[in-house]
């Protein structure tokens, strides 16, 4: 799942760099191997820097949910374990912020809303081989769909 998000925030201008990891289990440097039999309690999860003064944390919001399911626990497209919940993870007060309004929002367009939100416990960085997988392997497995992706690709004409 996370191949296609890294894809997704990679299409948005002045998002700088992208990595694919697992985030908040309670396994110490897990690998794909565990983390994809779910006891480990990550979830696979894209790392995002971009520039602050050029895109907003509310546009980078924008995008992801234009690709994800938000009524769905545990699963995005034939991706299925707890691995492949969705949820964004924050690491400071002002983002938390932002998130929180956002989630409020979306929650009013969503019945059942099953997107996690909760401060990044932990997060370690995937093996190499997943790291902009999709730029290597352009026809891998993803459950993002071409419209989507044109539709965050969009966003970039927006002010």
């Amino acid at each position: 799942m996370f191949l296609g998000y890294e894809k997704v925030f990679l299409s948005l201008n002045c998002v700088f760099e992208t990595t694919v990891g697992y985030a908040n289990g309670h396994v110490e440097n897990p690998s794909y191997e565990l983390v994809k039999k779910g006891q480990t309690g990550h979830r696979e999860t894209v790392k995002v820097l971009y520039d602050t003064e050029v895109i907003s944390l509310q546009k980078l919001l924008k995008a992801y949910f234009l690709c994800i399911d938000p009524t769905i626990r545990d699963r995005q497209g034939e991706d299925i374990g707890s691995q492949y919940q969705t949820g964004v993870y924050y690491t400071d007060e002002d983002s938390e912020k932002i998130i929180k309004e956002a989630f409020e929002e979306k929650r009013k367009e969503y019945d059942p809303f099953c997107v996690e939100l909760s401060p990044l416990g932990c997060f370690y960085d995937a093996e190499e081989y997943h790291q902009d997988y999709l730029i290597k392997n352009p026809l891998g497995y993803c459950h993002i769909t071409k419209a989507e992706y044109e539709a965050v690709k969009k966003l970039n004409d927006e002010e």
